[in-house]
């Protein structure tokens, strides 16, 4: 029972984490804009929004730019998700683009980055602007509704688990590499080999994930992205591992040369997933100064599943990782019995 309770509590956080992914709505939002460029003067604006309930509450609706805020000067609802918003744009407007804000209760503040285009610029307008809009609270408990990623925010509850468990399972294999160069034990060379197989199984996993959500985000089961191309690079390494372990028929050689590579490919890997994609542009959050699991991406609500899903499928990754290991460690007495 000692060692069961952190089995028993992995399949309860997956199982938790799975199922409110799956079940939990997401947040109204404003998905779609139509008009601009947005001159000072009258004009107007088409939105969208979706879940939203824009017949059931008076609704506001602004434009945010460069931190000063106008109210539209009307606002007609045509039903729960569109309605049509007209702004008397003052002069002086300081930023390229202007976010489009939508209030209303039980929704909070509903926000369009870069919605309206504005192609005259100042210094800051110094009338027609109002003060920022009290935010409101969201009823209920909901997802963010990211623009582009929409429903499919909840796969981030299974394709980036996979990759943090590969990562540890890979972080295991690394450290019993490293106790096969001072041991030289037999025992440890097949725990890092197991480590291996298990990571390989969520590497897979995350490639098929993150394909799935390319297909529905990016409408490409496979870009050129920095982060993609080195998760694929990363697993063809640790293919070529086990290729070597097999090439090599001398069990003490191959335990050394095979704890050899697989540093390497640690660090190898280290550079392909978190230093490269840091460096170069990236779909990816966390890729070319996109920040990583910001407000952006996470929220309040959203992030305690998260990071439930992430111990949890780290839990199963090491179980599986335990189950292979004693299963190493009665291969290796085995041996042993029979050398003597």
């Amino acid at each position: 029972m000692r060692t069961l309770w952190w089995k028993i509590m992995a399949l309860a956080l997956v199982l938790a984490a799975s199922i409110t992914a799956l079940r939990t709505p997401l947040a109204p939002a404003i998905v779609y804009a139509s008009g601009g460029p947005f001159a000072p003067g009258g004009n107007s604006a088409s939105v969208i929004g979706y879940r939203t309930h824009f017949m059931a509450a008076p609704v506001r609706v602004f434009l945010e730019n460069g931190g000063q805020f106008v109210e539209a000067s009307s606002t007609v609802v045509a039903d729960d998700t569109h309605l049509t918003a007209r702004f008397e744009v003052p002069v002086g407007l300081r930023e390229d683009m202007s976010d489009l804000v939508v209030v209303a209760p039980g929704h909070g503040a509903m926000r369009l980055f870069a919605a309206f285009y504005n192609p005259e610029k100042g210094t800051g307008a110094v009338d027609g602007v109002t003060d920022a809009p009290q935010q409101g609270e969201r009823a209920g408990f909901v997802f963010p509704n990211r623009n582009i990623l929409y429903e499919t925010i909840r796969n981030l509850n299974f394709h980036v688990p996979m990759w943090f468990t590969m990562m540890l399972l890979q972080t295991i294999s690394f450290v019993f590499s490293i106790k096969v160069l001072g041991s030289g034990r037999w025992l440890d060379d097949r725990a890092a080999v197991q480590a291996v197989n298990a990571s390989l199984l969520f590497a897979i996993l995350g490639l098929i994930t993150g394909s799935i959500w390319a297909r529905a985000t990016w409408s490409g089961w496979w870009t050129s992205d920095a982060k993609l191309n080195g998760a694929a690079v990363t697993v063809l390494i640790y293919l070529a591992y086990l290729v070597l372990r097999g090439s090599v028929t001398d069990l003490a050689k191959r335990a050394r040369l095979a704890a050899i590579y697989n540093i390497f490919a640690y660090v190898l890997m280290l550079l392909f997933i978190m230093a490269l994609p840091r460096m170069t542009a990236s779909l990816h959050p966390g890729s070319g100064g996109n920040p990583a699991f910001s407000q952006y991406d996470l929220d309040d609500s959203l992030r305690p599943v998260f990071y439930a899903a992430v111990l949890g499928w780290m839990g199963i990754g090491t179980w599986i990782f335990n189950l292979q290991y004693r299963l190493a460690r009665i291969e290796n007495r085995h041996d042993e019995e029979r050398l003597r």
